[in-house]
């Protein structure tokens, strides 16, 4: 635990300017980032009295290293950086809104040639209209199903549509009327993109138009006695709005705007958002987030505005953004919304009429929301506080244990041995610093030895990067799962970069021996380690012959049980993919520069596994692609192989032969049962 005053900037260092201030651990790894319209006023209220801090606050300021600033020219210019360094260090510090990605969109692949409508979940990709969000998917799909009447634009995915379009048969919902069936040239590319914008303008809410339209059509086919068209168009309309009646009416004037409310405590803040466009509620979404400090409700609220409108341009920032209060100062927020619509965004507070009355409607749903996550345990902050706080003492740690890893070892009766690391940070996942990896230092079933070079390699890692001396580079790409954090400067995540507190083994005293005995040969003694015996839940510590038993109602122990679970679902995964990889593997991937295409050349030119391994050098030669030394490659490795077992019909028990239907793996390699696989694959 660090000193605040150890790293406070001395009198008259820091600037009266507007600006962005980091705080750092002392791994260098930014932990908050805040900006401010004076940094020097600012940054004062971080070193005052820590028992007049609030409590988040001063677990930051103890947490932190260091501090560094970035002078800014306006409060806009604060506002963007801000976000933009909050996005890229991911503190864990700052204010988070957990749940936002969760929440079902409609979409419409405009940047496609032949649009399709679909439901989206995660980050908007760019080209693509989003309609929501929506509570649940299937009503993105009851919605869908009733405009599809109007409006036939394509739903079905990339691999049906060719499909169809390689037979020349359309799809079910083509043969019921409710695609145009591009696929087979009833309608053109032109044609279908129009469809698509008309879905578009209706979600959008210029509903009357079409509306209109379609009433004028079906009197005119009346008046023309021209009565089945006039049903259809009849039918039409009912469709049109019986979609429309999902969503009452709310504002009687059409109005487009976003309403934010809301609730909180001394701890926490629930955010609820309501998107009415046209007058109607298209889409709902909510968020909890823990206060990291004595924060405003304005503060809350331009938090909010960040995290909904940082990626959106154009009309997806709406005209009018009601908000309980409003962020201090206004004008920067104000200016910042206009930029990233291209006009004029009316920020303020519903004072009275309809706009008023529905805003208490969302600030009922934030409470609501706020009193449905207290009693969920694993998100409530205090019962997270409360078991770092029972394991620091369970197991007499200086401090409670704030990064947590957890190594479980995972096999198939001694093939494909992984390992799997989880982080828990603050008693929550932190999914993007998982680890995975393979044995390599032996071969076999020994699950002690397995943990011991797992542990040895992670935190030989963690040397390396703590000491920059760039000596360990062999096999970097191995333990990484993700390509994020590779970059290793200005506080940026690494791999193995961050130590934990607490190291948690799946298994008793050999597993955890096994990984002391490791953290000691690399010499690291600041790092606690224990282990979880799955049979009654017993924690034990190095060097005790008796475990620590925690009672059975303890959020302390269950934690500890979350994170090994965890930690065991993640090797398992791991396993099971590389068993399925290890069974599609072929003779052929160990010819060196023998890729997928001209593998899948020979296969299909001699029908089978079989067939080439029996052909002479001259027949491979005549293959495209294929010349004389590749071919004598390719003799080699088939003839030193051994046989592949015979695959077996489960059903029947009858012995099938290699060149019988439904034996091949992907990419066309027969798979067979029990082939070595001497290849060692790299973690992805």
């Amino acid at each position: 635990m660090a000193d605040p005053s150890s790293y406070r900037p001395k009198p008259g260092e820091i600037p009266d300017t507007p600006g962005v201030y980091r705080f750092r651990d002392e791994h260098r790894r930014v932990i908050y980032v805040g900006k401010a319209k004076s940094l020097r006023q600012r940054l004062a209220n971080y070193f005052q009295d820590l028992a007049s801090l609030h409590p988040r606050t001063r677990t930051m300021v103890t947490t932190a290293a260091s501090v560094e600033w970035t002078v800014v020219s306006t409060e806009v210019e604060a506002l963007q950086l801000e976000y933009s360094w909050i996005k890229e260090f991911d503190p864990r510090f700052n204010v988070k809104y957990r749940d936002d990605k969760s929440y079902p969109y409609l979409a419409v692949t405009m940047n496609e040639e032949f649009p399709r409508v679909q439901v989206m979940r995660g980050h908007k990709r760019k080209g693509v209209r989003y309609f929501g969000p929506y509570g649940h998917a299937w009503a993105i799909r009851d919605t869908v199903d009733l405009l599809l009447r109007v409006f036939p634009v394509r739903t079905c995915s990339a691999g049906v549509f060719k499909n169809a379009t390689r037979t020349g048969r359309p799809c079910l919902l083509g043969y019921i009327g409710k695609c145009s069936a591009p696929c087979v040239d009833r309608v053109s590319a032109d044609e279908h993109r129009d469809l698509a914008e008309e879905f578009c303008d209706f979600m959008a809410g210029r509903t009357g138009t079409y509306i209109r339209r379609l009433e004028k059509q079906m009197t005119d086919a009346a008046e023309e006695m021209e009565y089945e068209r006039a049903a259809r168009l009849r039918d039409d309309i009912g469709a049109l709005k019986k979609a429309m009646e999902k969503s009452a009416v709310v504002l009687a004037d059409a109005t487009d705007a976003d309403l934010i409310a809301v609730a909180e405590d001394e701890l926490e803040a629930a955010v609820q958002i309501f998107h009415v466009r046209g007058g109607r509620v298209r889409g709902q979404r909510g968020w909890v987030t823990d206060k990291v400090e004595e924060i405003t409700t304005g503060a809350l609220v331009e938090h909010a505005l960040q995290q909904l409108y940082g990626e959106e341009k154009g009309d997806s920032v709406p005209k009018e953004v009601l908000v309980p209060a409003l962020p201090e100062p206004v004008e920067p927020v104000q200016e910042w919304l206009a930029e990233r619509r291209g006009s004029g965004v009316s920020l303020r507070i519903p004072q009275r009429g309809d706009k008023k009355a529905l805003m208490e409607t969302v600030q009922r749903n934030a409470q609501q929301a706020l009193v449905l996550h207290k009693t969920k345990r694993a998100s409530d902050l205090t019962t997270r506080s409360r078991a770092l706080e029972e394991i620091a003492e369970a197991l007499d740690l200086d401090s409670a244990p704030l990064r947590i890893e957890c190594y479980d070892i995972s096999h198939l009766q001694g093939d494909d041995v992984v390992a799997s690391m989880v982080v828990f940070e603050d008693g929550l996942q932190r999914k993007s610093e998982y680890r995975r990896f393979q044995i390599k230092g032996f071969a076999g079933q020994d699950d002690v030895r397995s943990m011991h070079e797992v542990i040895s390699r992670r935190f030989r890692r963690y040397l390396a990067e703590k000491e920059k001396t760039g000596e360990w580079v062999d096999d970097l790409p191995e333990e990484g799962t993700t390509e994020n954090g590779l970059k290793d400067d200005d506080g940026r995540p690494k791999k193995f970069a961050y130590p934990p507190q607490l190291v948690v083994v799946d298994g008793g005293q050999p597993q955890v021996a096994a990984a002391k005995r490791a953290l000691d040969e690399l010499g690291i003694d600041d790092i606690a380690v224990c282990g979880l015996a799955k049979r009654l839940e017993e924690v034990w510590l190095p060097e005790d012959d008796d475990p620590v038993v925690l009672p059975r109602t303890s959020e302390g122990l269950y934690l500890l049980q979350r994170v090994r679970d965890e930690a065991h679902r993640f090797a398992i995964t791991y396993q099971r993919t590389k068993r399925a990889q290890r069974f599609r593997s072929s003779p052929l991937d160990d010819v060196p520069g023998l890729g997928d295409t001209r593998k899948q050349a020979l296969l299909k030119h001699f029908g089978s596994l079989k067939k080439l391994r029996s052909a002479t050098i001259d027949q491979i030669c005549e293959v495209p692609g294929i010349g004389r030394k590749t071919a004598e490659t390719i003799a080699v490795a088939l003839a030193q192989a051994a046989p592949a077992a015979p695959a077996v019909n489960t059903a029947t028990g009858e012995i099938m032969d290699e060149e019988e239907p439904g034996t091949t793996g992907s990419g066309g390699d027969p798979v067979t049962a029990g082939a070595p696989d001497e290849r060692r694959g790299q973690e992805t």
